[in-house]
């Protein structure tokens, strides 16, 4: 009898540690997070010094597949053992609990930002802040706006990223089921959707017409190989990356994005590049995820691999921990910086907008993002009582009893 409930609790507890997820957990993707939000909330202030301290203007791709990479390979590497201990509907129920909660995130970060700017506009009596962040037709028929806003089809400037990522968190169940049986099967027909989707143009509609700024259909791709990557395809892809002949190709195609990318900020260098390669590469697709910008990423993914050491202790740094706290509150320091954006881009339009001012600004809008990072640490630290009823303890023939 005793060996059978000492069986049963090694059994029940084996089960919750595969619904948690390993224990040890990779800072390198808190850090690279951390980095990438730093990133969208310095890209986000128009016409602003530091962004030229981000990625996007030294290659195809930005902190945008950064975000989405990491984000599938955090579920696969979280919910694999899950998966595949037989706990697939306790790790649905959690991811879309997930979906939902960023649902709700992106509705009120809606709501605080179109009052933001509708505030400011008014204030200073100056339109163009509705017009440049597409405000103006919610603010005229917010009736059938506040409609079409929950359904997830109009969107402010700089609300576009949580809706993708609730489509691919409500689909990363179908992928984990699918990891689970066929990982390489789910991966190719990953692939067969991006170009079939880039072929056909398939898209979710926008509202009062368009379509959704960054494809789902598209940028699933990046999801799926996240996924895979972490539910047990990494060894193999760092592998890969670790070969010199990779490693080389990888660096010779990042080269080669600089030096594109630069015929874009100095125009005059646009003179050395055929004709025949403009009309190769261009356009470079945000929306359906273009190649370039694919193949961009996976070029500095082999790089940040080989420069990423897992579980390094350098990642304990005090240096680094800003900016590991803020990867891993991602959801509110992520929703706090697009107001902060907002805010930095009228202080620099109303009050000063010189280079001084421009680098003040981004450092004030990052210290508050530290700060709501450390804010969400601790506050997720505080115990949780569960239950408002008093237990008596009553001790009857030597025995404890709770009532």
């Amino acid at each position: 009898m005793r060996n059978s409930q000492s069986l049963t609790r090694d059994l029940e507890e084996a089960r919750t540690a595969a619904l948690v997820g390993p224990g040890k957990r990779d800072l390198r993707l808190d850090l690279l997070r951390g980095i990438g939000q730093w990133m969208v909330f310095l890209d986000h202030i128009p016409h602003d010094f530091l962004n030229w301290f981000t990625i996007r203007n030294y290659g195809f791709s930005d902190a945008a597949e950064i975000f989405v990479f990491i984000s599938g390979y955090s579920i696969g590497f979280s919910y694999g053992p899950a998966v595949r201990f037989g706990l697939f509907i306790a790790a649905a129920k959690r991811l879309w609990t997930r979906a939902s909660q960023l649902y709700v995130a992106h509705i009120l970060l809606f709501l605080l930002l179109t009052a933001q700017i509708a505030r400011t506009a008014r204030r200073f009596d100056n339109p163009m802040y509705k017009d440049e962040f597409n405000v103006a037709q919610f603010l005229d028929k917010a009736d059938v706006m506040i409609g079409q806003a929950l359904l997830l089809k109009f969107k402010p400037v700089d609300l576009d990223v949580l809706p993708l990522y609730i489509v691919l968190m409500l689909a990363a169940p179908l992928v984990l089921w699918s990891a689970l049986r066929k990982p390489n099967w789910a991966l190719v027909c990953s692939a067969v959707l991006y170009l079939l989707a880039r072929h056909f143009d398939w898209n979710f509609p926008s509202f009062p017409g368009g379509k959704w700024y960054f494809n789902p259909f598209a940028w699933q791709l990046l999801f799926v190989f996240g996924i895979w990557c972490g539910f047990g395809g990494g060894p193999a892809v760092r592998t890969a990356a670790l070969s010199r002949p990779i490693t080389i190709i990888a660096a010779a195609w990042l080269i080669f994005a600089f030096l594109i990318v630069m015929t874009w900020h100095i125009p005059a260098l646009g003179r050395f590049v055929p004709q025949w390669l403009n009309q190769m590469i261009y356009p470079i697709d945000k929306t359906n995820l273009s190649p370039l910008r694919l193949s961009h990423f996976l070029a500095l993914l082999v790089v940040l691999i080989r420069a990423l050491p897992p579980y390094s202790p350098g990642y304990a740094s005090s240096w680094l921990r800003p900016l590991i706290l803020c990867g891993q509150r991602s959801l509110p320091v992520f929703c706090t910086g697009v107001l902060l954006s907002f805010a930095a881009h009228w202080i620099l339009v109303q009050v000063a907008g010189g280079m001084i001012a421009q680098i003040l600004v981004g450092i004030a809008g990052i210290s508050l993002l530290v700060g709501i990072a450390w804010i969400a640490t601790w506050y997720r630290g505080v115990p949780t009582l569960y239950g408002t009823e008093t237990h008596v303890i009553r001790i009857t023939d030597g025995v404890q009893r709770i009532e």
